[in-house]
């Protein structure tokens, strides 16, 4: 394997980007000296929660839409698989897979929105110095970590986690799927809590608090290092060219972030996808416990960073549990049911006439990093109605942004420009609520298809095909800037404080 595209010649001039994401499997195919997409897919993905606060997938039905999606591509873009020179994934993180010794999927993967492992988290917290483990790790001891994830395993699958051979992350398992290797790329080893962000290593005795040996964790992998070339059996499977060079990848969240162009300090890139969450960048390494700390995927640069456990995957439970019986009226105006909601959310007030919800479906992470928190509805009456409660809950994730731009204030981060991405923000709703919430200018993208943009032009960097990562800005455009509206602003800083008063009373009980 090598780390540099100057090892090697890539075979074709387009890369290939694949997004294992928690809501769908995404895939896009571009020309990078033309900033031309050829083709963009996606299928759909199940997420399980089979016991409150657990979140799980199927690794097996990540590949399985691989395997559907490559061929999918390659037939809308007319091109042949040899013409490939890249592939890059990406994904949510760090998503925990575990492999036995032969490579078979041990249990289904927890989710990073996981939040089963809250007993463990506080049994770590008893043993490490929080101040020092966030200084060398980067991150402080929460849910997000691998190691607290592990441990639950430990005690309640004592037959599982005797049989891990490797642990690493969605995107890492696609990889290893595509090439044969075994690697954790740096955000995922970094989020897990096994980098000694320092050394800028995997430490070994980070590693040994999950009580796992540590050859359970694969040799770590740059995001545009090469990490192998797509092996015969990953060529048959999914139409790619055998030795079609495969990189390191990326975090999902990162990779977005980049194709939105936040590479400097005031940029605030605002990701409506499974999860919210709220980015921005900086040179220097300011470990915080209430946020995370990822590698940019510009060499040299930080990207502090916010991730609720939910977002789109709490919307699409809304819809699922409460607004089925609405298709018909739907699809009688033409439109998605996400789309009927809006419109029923856009004729309430702001404020939801008093009606506040706590979007803590499956415990929250940043900034609370409380697992045991969980969703409310509060101040509802039979003055109430389904577009009252759409709104509550889109204000609600609005309402937890204002709360980490606040941390980022308080950290010393600017927040002068805010861009939108994903597929949230094709909401014109819930992005002028956002807006009026933050009392700030949102900045829509057009052209932006998400995370798997970011991961293809990782690819291109990686094996040559491109040689400038600004140049993924060619991709994207600026479309519609949304203004705030003054008038909204009081009952929103209103709605905002009770919104942070009813966690912290809830939170007193429980």
């Amino acid at each position: 394997m090598t780390d540099s595209a100057s090892d090697r010649t890539a075979p074709g001039r387009y890369a290939l980007g694949l997004d294992i994401g928690t809501t769908s499997t995404i895939g896009i195919l571009i020309e990078p000296a033309t900033a031309r997409v050829l083709a963009l897919a996606s299928r759909a993905v199940t997420l399980s929660s089979p016991h409150p606060g657990w979140a799980e997938e199927d690794p097996a039905e990540w590949w399985a839409n691989v395997t559907a999606l490559v061929p999918q591509l390659l037939a809308e873009a007319g091109i042949d698989a040899a013409e490939i020179g890249a592939v890059g994934v990406t994904g949510m993180l760090p998503a925990v897979v575990l492999l036995g010794a032969d490579g078979e999927i041990l249990r289904p993967s927890i989710q990073q929105s996981d939040g089963r492992c809250g007993a463990e988290v506080e049994a770590l917290k008893r043993e490490v110095d929080a101040a020092a483990f966030l200084q060398t790790a980067g991150n402080g001891v929460n849910q997000q970590l691998v190691t607290a994830k592990l441990r639950w395993i430990e005690t309640h699958e004592p037959a599982v986690f005797a049989k891990i051979a490797t642990v690493f992350g969605s995107y890492d398992y696609i990889n290893f799927r595509l090439t044969g290797e075994r690697a954790v790329e740096q955000n995922w080893a970094l989020e897990a809590g096994f980098v000694d962000v320092g050394r800028d290593v995997i430490d070994d005795d980070l590693v040994a608090l999950a009580h796992v040996p540590r050859s359970v964790v694969p040799r770590f992998s740059r995001s545009h290092a090469i990490l192998g070339s797509v092996t015969p059996e990953a060529a048959a499977a999914t139409g790619l060219a055998a030795g079609t060079p495969v990189v390191g990848g990326a975090a999902d969240l990162i990779a977005s972030a980049l194709g939105a162009g936040v590479v400097g300090a005031g940029d605030v890139l605002l990701k409506f996808g499974g999860s919210v969450d709220i980015l921005t960048a900086t040179p220097t390494v300011a470990p915080d416990a209430r946020l995370y700390l990822d590698y940019h995927l510009v060499p040299g640069l930080y990207m502090p960073n916010g991730c609720m456990a939910t977002g789109g995957s709490g919307l699409n439970w809304f819809v699922r549990t409460f607004a089925a019986g609405e298709t018909q009226k739907a699809a009688f105006e033409g439109k998605t049911l996400h789309q009927y909601l809006d419109g029923l959310a856009a004729a309430k007030p702001a404020g939801a006439d008093g009606l506040t919800i706590l979007p803590y479906f499956l415990g929250e992470k940043t900034p609370i990093h409380d697992p045991e928190a969980r969703g409310l509805i509060d101040g509802l009456t039979l003055s109430h109605d389904l577009g009252h409660l759409w709104r509550a809950l889109l204000e609600s994730y609005a309402y937890a942004l204002k709360h980490h731009v606040e941390v980022l204030h308080d950290m010393g981060h600017a927040t002068t420009r805010y861009l939108v991405s994903d597929g949230g923000a094709a909401s014109r709703v819930w992005m002028q609520i956002v807006a009026d919430v933050l009392q700030q200018p949102l900045q829509r993208l057009a052209g932006h298809p998400g995370s798997c943009l970011g991961a293809a032009w990782t690819a291109a960097m990686g094996t040559g095909l491109a040689s400038d990562w600004g140049g993924i800005a060619a991709f994207v455009t600026m479309d519609e800037m949304l203004q705030p509206d003054p008038a909204n602003a009081a009952v929103h800083a209103a709605g905002y404080q009770r919104y942070r008063a009813l966690y912290r009373a809830v939170a007193a009980v429980q």
